[in-house]
C-alpha cells in the first residue's frame, strides 16, 4: 500500500497536474490533519474534483462510475454500516462472489478500505464518484431514519423565544429532509407518507402494503417549514392553516415518476399533512396479473366484451378499483372503438383514451361532464365515481343508449352496489336493466418469498374462515426478515366477487330485495365471495389465513 500511495504522488506530479512542492504540501497537511492525499487535495482546492476523478480513471485506471443513474441492492447496501459509510464518503454498489465493488471519493483510502474489509467480510474493490453524487445515494440507500437527526442539527439551538423564525431562517435542511422522505417512501414502496403533528413531537409514518408504520420523529417547532415546503411544492396557500387544503406535485425519483397528491387537515396541534404517492411511470397491469382466479377471470372478460351496460367495481378507498379499471381499458382498447374518461383525478395517463379531469371551480363535474361526452360519440365510458342521483342517472342513461360504463361506488360487496343505486334514488327497474355486473375486490397483503416457510393457523381463524378440519391443506406464512421489515408480507393481490346480474338478480332488485337477500341468491348460482377467493389464494400459498381474516371479517 505504501507503494500505491507513491504511486500515486509520483503520477500526479508526472501528469503534471501537481508540482513536487504542491505533493509534498498536501501530504504535510494530511499528516496534521489525518486526511489522505487526494482528500487533502480537495480541501486546499489544489485540483478541482472532476479533473482529480478524470485523473484517477485514466492514469491511475480506477473505474468511475455515475451514480446518478446508478441503482443499488438494498442487501448490498446493508453489507456496510452507515457510520463507515458517511465517515469515509462510500458507497457499496455490487458484491460478486466474496468481492465487494465500493464507490469512493478516495479510492486510496487504506483505513476505509480495511474497515469496508472487516465490516462485511469481504475482498473490496474500489471505484471512484464524485462526492457530492456520493452524500445523495447514502442518502437515498440508507434512509431517512439515519438522517433526520443529522438535518435536525442543521437548524441548531432553538432560543425559545422565537423558535418559528429559526425554522423559517432554515431552508435547505427542510428541503432536504421533505426530499428525503420522500425518497425513502418511494423505495419502500409507500403509498401514502403520513406528517402529524403530536402534544410533544412530529410523527412522521409510511402506509406500505395498506398499513401504517411509524418512520421517525422531529420537533414540533419544524412542522410549519415542513407543511409549508410540502405546500409549496403542491401549489397550496401557505397562508392559510384553518381549513383543509388539496394540492399535488410530479416529481422524479430514480428513473420513476412519481405524482403525489397532498391534503393538509388541520388539528388541535398544527395542519396534518398526507402526500399520496403514485408511480406513474410504472407499468399497467394485464388482467392476469391483478389476482384474478381462473374462474373469475373467464366472469369477468365475458362482462367486459358485452356492446353496453353499467359494471360497477365497488370497495372502501385504497382496495384497488381504480388499478383494475385501467388494467380493463387497456385490454378492451382497440382502433375501432372510443373510449374516453371523466376522473378525479387522472392517475395513470392511457395511450389511445380521451381522459379528463374533472375541476369544481371550474363547474366540471362528474354529471355535466358525463351529459357533454355522450355528444362527443363515445363507445365506451369511464366514470370516476358515481357521487349523486344526478351522476347515476346520466350514467344509466348511457347504459341504456348503447354505451358500455364503468364506474366506482363505495360499497362493503357486489351486491350492496345495486341497492345502494336504489337507495341514492335510482328507479329499481332503471337499475335492473342498466346494470350488467357488480365486482367488490380487496387487496390482501402476499406472502415475503424469502422467508416463506409452512405454518399452522390457528382453530380460531380456521374456524372463522369455515376450513373442514379434514381437508388436508399445507398453510403457509412469512417469519420476517429485512426485505419484508419483519412483516412477513411483501406486496398485494387483490380478491374478488363477481356478480352478473342475470334475470334471477334483476327479479329481486324490482321488488327493493335487500342485499343479502341478494348476494344469496348469487352464491347459488356460483358466485364466488370475496372470503371464498381469499381461502383459494390462502390454498395456493399466495397469502395467509389470518390476511384473509383481517380484510374480509366484515362480509
Amino acid at each position: 500500500m505504501v507503494d500505491q500511495s507513491k504511486s500515486l504522488r509520483e503520477s500526479l506530479i508526472k501528469s503534471g497536474l501537481l508540482t513536487e512542492g504542491q505533493v509534498r504540501d498536501a501530504v504535510e497537511e494530511g499528516r496534521r490533519t489525518g486526511e489522505t492525499l487526494i482528500k487533502s487535495v480537495l480541501r486546499k482546492e489544489m485540483l478541482d474534483e472532476n479533473t482529480l476523478i478524470s485523473f484517477l480513471e485514466k492514469e491511475m485506471e480506477i473505474p468511475r462510475v455515475d451514480l446518478s443513474s446508478y441503482l443499488v441492492d438494498q442487501k448490498t447496501v446493508d453489507l456496510v454500516p452507515i457510520a463507515t459509510a458517511r465517515k469515509y464518503k462510500l458507497i457499496p454498489l455490487f458484491k460478486v462472489g466474496d468481492v465487494l465493488t465500493v464507490a469512493m471519493v478516495d479510492p486510496f483510502d487504506v483505513l476505509a478500505l480495511d474497515e469496508v474489509r472487516t465490516r462485511s467480510k469481504c475482498d473490496v474493490e474500489p471505484m471512484v464518484a464524485a462526492s457530492k453524487e456520493i452524500e445523495n445515494a447514502i442518502a437515498q440507500y440508507y434512509g431517512v431514519a439515519g438522517s433526520v437527526e443529522d438535518l435536525i442539527k442543521d437548524f441548531g439551538p432553538v432560543p425559545e423565544a422565537a423558535p418559528a423564525a429559526v425554522a423559517q431562517a432554515k431552508e435547505a435542511p427542510i428541503i432536504r429532509l421533505v426530499s428525503l422522505l420522500i425518497i425513502r417512501a418511494v423505495a419502500e414502496g409507500a403509498s401514502d407518507v403520513h406528517i402529524e403533528p403530536t402534544e410533544k413531537n412530529i410523527r412522521i409514518r409510511y402506509r406500505v402494503d395498506g398499513l401504517m408504520h411509524d418512520v421517525s420523529t422531529a420537533p414540533l417547532y419544524l412542522l410549519s417549514s415542513i407543511v409549508n415546503r410540502i405546500k409549496v411544492m403542491a401549489g397550496m396557500d401557505i397562508a392559510e392553516s384553518r381549513v383543509p387544503q388539496d394540492g399535488r406535485f410530479e416529481l422524479k425519483v430514480e428513473a420513476k415518476v412519481i405524482d403525489s397528491r397532498v391534503a393538509t387537515f388541520p388539528t388541535i396541534f398544527g395542519e396534518a399533512l398526507v402526500m399520496r404517492l403514485l408511480d406513474k411511470s410504472s407499468v399497467l397491469f394485464g388482467l392476469g396479473e391483478l389476482g384474478f382466479g381462473e374462474d373469475n377471470l373467464k366472469k369477468f372478460q365475458n362482462v367486459i366484451e358485452r356492446p353496453y351496460g353499467i359494471i360497477l367495481v365497488t370497495g372502501p378507498t385504497g382496495s384497488g378499483k381504480t388499478t383494475t379499471l385501467y388494467a380493463t381499458l387497456n385490454t378492451i382498447l382497440s382502433p375501432e372503438k372510443n373510449i374516453m374518461t371523466i376522473e378525479d383525478p387522472v392517475e395513470f395517463e392511457l395511450p389511445g383514451i380521451r381522459q379528463s379531469q374533472i375541476n369544481v371551480k371550474a363547474g366540471l363535474e362528474f354529471a355535466n361532464a358525463l351529459r357533454s361526452m355522450l355528444r362527443q360519440d363515445p363507445d365506451v365510458i369511464l366514470v370516476g365515481e358515481i357521487r349523486d342521483l344526478e351522476t347515476a342517472r346520466v350514467a344509466i342513461q348511457a347504459a341504456l343508449t348503447g354505451h358500455l360504463v364503468f364506474s366506482t361506488l363505495h360499497t362493503n360487496d357486489a351486491a350492496g352496489s345495486l341497492t345502494r343505486l336504489v337507495d341514492m334514488g335510482v328507479e329499481p327497474f332503471l337499475a335492473a336493466s342498466a346494470v350488467a355486473a357488480a365486482i367488490a375486490q380487496r387487496l390482501v397483503r402476499t406472502i415475503c418469498a424469502r422467508c416463506k416457510t409452512p405454518f399452522e393457523p390457528s382453530k380460531e381463524v380456521l374456524e372463522k374462515l369455515g376450513f373442514d378440519p379434514r381437508e388436508k391443506v399445507e398453510f403457509y406464512h412469512g417469519k420476517g426478515c429485512k426485505t419484508c421489515r419483519n412483516t412477513g408480507y411483501k406486496g398485494r393481490t387483490a380478491i374478488f366477487e363477481i356478480l352478473p346480474v342475470d334475470a334471477a338478480i334483476q327479479a329481486l332488485v324490482l321488488r327493493n330485495a335487500p342485499s343479502s337477500e341478494i348476494k344469496q341468491a348469487a352464491v347459488k348460482a356460483g358466485m364466488k365471495t370475496l372470503r371464498d377467493d381469499g381461502l383459494l389464494k390462502v390454498r395456493q400459498g399466495i397469502t395467509t389465513a389470518d390476511e384473509v381474516v383481517r380484510v374480509t371479517q366484515l362480509d
